[in-house]
């Protein structure tokens, strides 16, 4: 909880000057009470007095006015809420060693299950953009809100030869800027974008990825990147077992570089939860909530219940 106006603060020293005036005359009364010799005759000339009821009451009281105090420092708290406006490009590498079955039932169907749960987290008024990457990339769903649009592109995808994940960042940084260009010239400032992208091999073909993250940083676009598979993923190309393992170094760098996050997942629940905590870390945001109303609140009903329980006690306010 953070405060927005803390010098009202400084005014619960008085709350504190009150209840230490109010120990040292409860003192006082003790003490001049004590100056009588004849405790028992002091029990018939003084009326009994309420004793915890009557400090009871004011300890409400107390109470009600530091939450008073309290609320006048406007009191706030970070609150979850989903982004009004933001773009999001997933681009997913559907490379030859997608086939891998390191990753049950193999890499390719994993990634499409755990994709299309990342289409679903997502809060509906972010626009989502779908980039597949082999030997080249491509936009096969320009940005939208439409989901049903992205999921089924996603059950649609097909294998191909090679990884060009520098082409994958480029193409996605494209989406992203046709776009926005293309948003009504009255909107305010561009909404903040991100790019999501799962590989899980080497980059073998186009432009190098060092090239790709200039790109990204220049356009203040971050990456954050999936690194999908094990070491021991391999592939059978005519009758030969070839390694597939993943190149997390660079995927890594990719992420650091571009202000992204990285992840890795080595199953397909590893891949649905890093899809399922990107989402909810792109698709919300912090705001600070005003909560000084429940200070208000509580502080005049504790404060009355102080007030009526000493009149009903004692009559007297306090």
């Amino acid at each position: 909880m953070t405060f927005q106006a803390p010098w009202w603060l400084l005014a619960l020293l008085v709350v504190a000057a009150l209840v230490a005036v109010y120990v040292v005359l409860q003192l006082r009364r003790q003490a001049y009470a004590a100056r009588f010799t004849n405790v028992a005759l002091l029990g018939t000339i003084v009326p009994k007095r309420p004793g915890w009821k009557r400090h009871l009451a004011f300890g409400l009281v107390a109470l009600g006015l530091t939450a008073l105090v309290v609320s006048l420092a406007v009191p706030s708290t970070e609150v979850r809420v989903p982004r009004e406006r933001a773009t999001v490009v997933m681009a997913v590498d559907v490379s030859l060693s997608m086939q891998a079955t390191d990753v049950e039932p193999d890499r390719f169907s994993a990634m499409q299950t755990a994709a299309k749960e990342f289409v679903d987290v997502l809060p509906e008024r972010i626009n989502l953009g779908l980039v597949s990457f082999a030997g080249t990339a491509t936009t096969v769903v320009p940005p939208t809100t439409d989901r049903l649009q992205v999921a089924a592109a996603i059950d649609n995808l097909d294998l191909a030869e090679a990884t060009a994940i520098g082409e994958a960042v480029f193409t996605s940084l494209a989406a992203i800027e046709n776009f926005q260009s293309a948003l009504d010239a009255g909107e305010e400032e561009a909404a903040p974008a991100r790019i999501v992208l799962l590989s899980d091999g080497y980059n073998t073909v186009g432009r190098e990825d060092t090239q790709a993250i200039d790109a990204a940083r220049e356009a203040g676009v971050p990456v954050s990147t999936i690194a999908f598979g094990t070491d021991y993923g391999t592939l059978d190309l005519d009758g030969e077992t070839v390694p597939v393992p993943v190149d997390r170094e660079t995927l890594e760098e990719i992420a650091d570089a571009t202000g992204g996050s990285y992840s890795e997942a080595a199953s397909a629940a590893e891949l649905e939860q890093v899809y399922e905590d990107l989402g909810s870390q792109i698709g919300y945001t912090t705001e600070p909530q005003d909560i000084s109303y429940w200070f208000v609140r509580v502080g005049v009903l504790v404060s009355l219940i102080g007030v009526v329980l000493s009149l009903l006690w004692t009559n007297r306010l306090v």
